[in-house]
């Protein structure tokens, strides 16, 4: 009689199973496996074995659980300079990703006090607020607001409407260069709404970078503030680099 006791544990061969899924390329970094209730139908066992499974490729770093998300497949983290010349694109394309940027909401409106003095305004000033979705190789990598003078660059709303890219849109309105004064981070808690864009849950860790870009002549030209998700970013730091200082908030 064969012995059962040298079978294999389901969530054991549930657990081989994927891995061989990710080896031959059936899920990438980033993409999202099948619900619980999908792998237990696949598999023929309950969602109790299959969570077993996946834990197991979660102690081994290829997966990753996100609270009310689901599973997904871990990605590389990004690596991203933090320097005097932070461009998205040309850190993503130096990462070896694809980047990509999307358009969430632009705006006209008074600056804050906070903004205002940021940008070198008076408070209640026109601002144009420029808010987006960061993705690299298609994956959600960070929100972001961007926060332009209206009185310096009266056309950087018509240009943003036509261009995502903020260093295009800024050479459209006579900003051939411009450079990082300063910088500031903090660890933060992701908001619902950021979740949601983000693809994480609400609470989940995010690193907020907090900056100022100046023209040639150190006017400011923007006043940027990024939250980029914990597990996907990797923020380097180069001999160049702006002051850091601490968000409080």
């Amino acid at each position: 009689m064969r012995d059962r006791s040298k079978r294999t544990p389901v969530w054991q061969a549930i657990a081989t199973a994927l891995r061989a899924d990710l080896a031959e390329g059936r899920y990438v970094p980033g993409d999202k496996l099948p619900t619980e209730a999908a792998l237990a139908e696949r598999f023929g066992v309950n969602r109790h074995t299959v969570r077993h499974g996946i834990s197991t490729l979660v102690d081994e770093g290829l997966i990753r659980t996100r609270r009310g998300a689901g599973a997904f497949v871990a990605a590389t983290p990004t690596d991203y300079p933090i320097g005097r010349r932070v461009r998205f694109h040309e850190n993503l394309v130096a990462a070896g990703r694809r980047p990509e940027k999307r358009v969430l909401h632009l705006e006209d409106r008074a600056a804050s006090d906070g903004e205002a003095h940021a940008l070198q305004i008076a408070a209640g000033d026109r601002i144009c607020a420029y808010f987006g979705l960061s993705l690299a190789d298609g994956q959600p990598i960070a929100v972001f607001e961007s926060l332009f003078p209206l009185e310096r660059l009266p056309e950087i709303t018509a240009a943003l409407q036509e261009t995502p890219s903020v260093t295009e849109a800024l050479s459209r309105v006579g900003i051939a260069d411009y450079t990082r004064a300063s910088t500031r981070l903090t660890a933060v808690r992701a908001s619902a709404t950021q979740a949601l864009h983000l693809q994480l849950a609400e609470g989940d860790p995010l690193l907020r970078s907090s900056g100022v870009n100046v023209g040639r002549d150190g006017t400011p030209v923007e006043y940027g503030r990024t939250w980029f998700a914990g597990d996907r970013v990797t923020l380097t730091l180069g001999n160049d680099d702006p002051p850091i200082k601490p968000d409080r908030g």
